[in-house]
């Protein structure tokens, strides 16, 4: 059994998620994926088991390495000022997808489709930057940060009219809305 997932915010689309391996809560940065153990959580966590349902991933060195490759990528798409086009990030993002490809096929049930990578190490990573396009062609303008200055997550909007702005309400919203309270009442 592995660890309890300590980060702030889980559960968002598995590129988004793996962006989110990266923290601060005020008083230090974490990084859930600075080693072998990290990596079994996050691998054991809702989102990426459901992503990577019935393939066997090792929590291993190889492994992280490959994801810490596809996070690299993934945050240098999203902190481009030129956006996730930006050539310097096309060319992270593309390196990653060079591990693997989808494979189509037609079986008795009809059309099929399957994930090959080169190495087994390499399906997370791979599997989070296909997430990645996968977003940007749904709703690009969905990707966003969260607007708290300290905060460094990342979160796609499902709200109905796209107007979220923080990674979670009870924490970096609640802590703006203290804020603006407590400037008003001290202008009074």
């Amino acid at each position: 059994m592995t660890a309890q997932d300590p980060r702030p915010l889980a559960g968002e689309p598995l590129s988004v998620d793996l962006l989110n391996t990266r923290w601060t809560d005020g008083a230090a940065a974490h990084d859930l994926l600075e080693s072998t153990a990290g990596l079994a959580v996050w691998l054991d966590s809702p989102t990426v088991a459901d992503a990577l349902v019935g393939r066997d991933v090792r929590a291993d060195r190889a492994t992280l390495d490959a994801l810490l490759a596809a996070r690299s990528a993934l945050a240098e798409a999203v902190e481009s000022s030129d956006g996730p086009g930006a050539p310097a990030a096309r060319a992270a993002l593309n390196e990653v997808l060079a591990h693997g490809r989808l494979r189509l096929r037609l079986d008795a049930d009809g059309p099929a489709q399957s994930v090959e990578t080169d190495d087994a190490a390499w399906l997370p990573a791979w599997a989070a930057v296909r997430d990645w396009l996968r977003l940007l062609g749904d709703r690009p303008d969905r990707i966003r940060a969260c607007a708290g200055p300290e905060c460094v997550l990342h979160f796609y909007d499902t709200s109905k009219n796209g107007t979220r702005r923080w990674c979670s309400m009870a924490g970096c919203g609640n802590r703006a809305k203290a804020s603006r309270h407590y400037a008003r009442r001290r202008q009074d």
